[in-house]
């Protein structure tokens, strides 16, 4: 466990040491902060139309309207900022040569995947924990219902866990930085995008894709319900690409 701290501290340090973690907190505050003010505005306007008597105060409801489709939105803002985490941490060792001192050390690979992994979600948490000053408002001035928030955010740092997971194992087939972030992009919106493809498709791949669909697994989360399914969903997808990174970097030792 403390080779797998030590690995995650380093990273971290890494991520500091450069623009990057500077860049990606502040481009997702900047990015949540402009959809939390239009969402709010939206809600602001429906709240004064059933005031007036459109629809009745019983249709206007804080979780529903603002905090969910603002979860929701919060899987585009990832779409472009984890890949800027994950593409230099195999890549740029790769490039520098220090790989190599990585993988004579006295650590196992998986070891060192899952301290990269740590390193990387440490990071992203991060990132999220900024937007509940945004959350806190609508706390301080409103009366949301906690249990949907805590389970947003869980879905949340569990499709954040799958991109990064996603991301490593393409950082660690590359040694070129930007092709890992394009092409990690370029998967990252795949999945993303995979149950659009659904709707031209028969029942039984439909069902497929949909649950492929990386997004389709958040709505539950983001209306504060917790299922098995999407959780086996997600725990299967980040054990998935952590095995395959693990694999990419024992056939590097061995190439080594």
């Amino acid at each position: 466990m403390n080779n797998v701290l030590a690995i995650a501290h380093k990273e971290l340090k890494g991520y500091f040491a450069s623009p990057v973690a500077y860049v990606v907190i502040g481009f997702s505050a900047i990015l949540f902060g402009w959809f939390f003010i239009n969402l709010l505005y939206f809600f602001d306007r429906a709240s004064m139309q059933a005031g007036a008597g459109f629809g009745g105060p019983q249709s206007v409801n804080v979780n529903e309207m603002l905090i969910s489709p603002l979860f929701l939105n919060v899987s585009v803002i990832l779409l472009f900022t984890l890949p800027l985490i994950t593409m230099r941490t195999y890549a740029e060792e790769k490039r520098s040569g220090t790989i190599e001192l990585l993988l004579t050390s006295p650590l196992t690979d998986l070891q060192i995947v899952t301290g990269k992994f740590l390193g990387g979600l440490v990071l992203y948490a991060a990132m999220l924990a900024v937007t509940v000053v945004h959350i806190g408002f609508l706390f301080a001035f409103g009366n949301p219902e906690w249990r949907p928030v805590a389970t947003g955010y869980l879905g949340l740092l569990l499709m954040g866990g799958c991109f990064l997971s996603l991301g490593l194992f393409v950082s660690s087939l590359t040694r070129n930085q930007i092709v890992a972030g394009m092409v990690t992009f370029a998967v990252f919106l795949l999945f993303w995008v995979i149950n659009w493809i659904a709707t031209f498709t028969g029942p039984t791949m439909q069902n497929v894709l949909n649950y492929l669909s990386i997004t389709e697994h958040l709505n539950d989360f983001a209306r504060g319900v917790i299922d098995t399914k999407h959780l086996v969903y997600y725990v299967s997808f980040i054990a998935f690409s952590l095995f395959l990174t693990v694999r990419a970097v024992d056939s590097e030792r061995w190439r080594g």
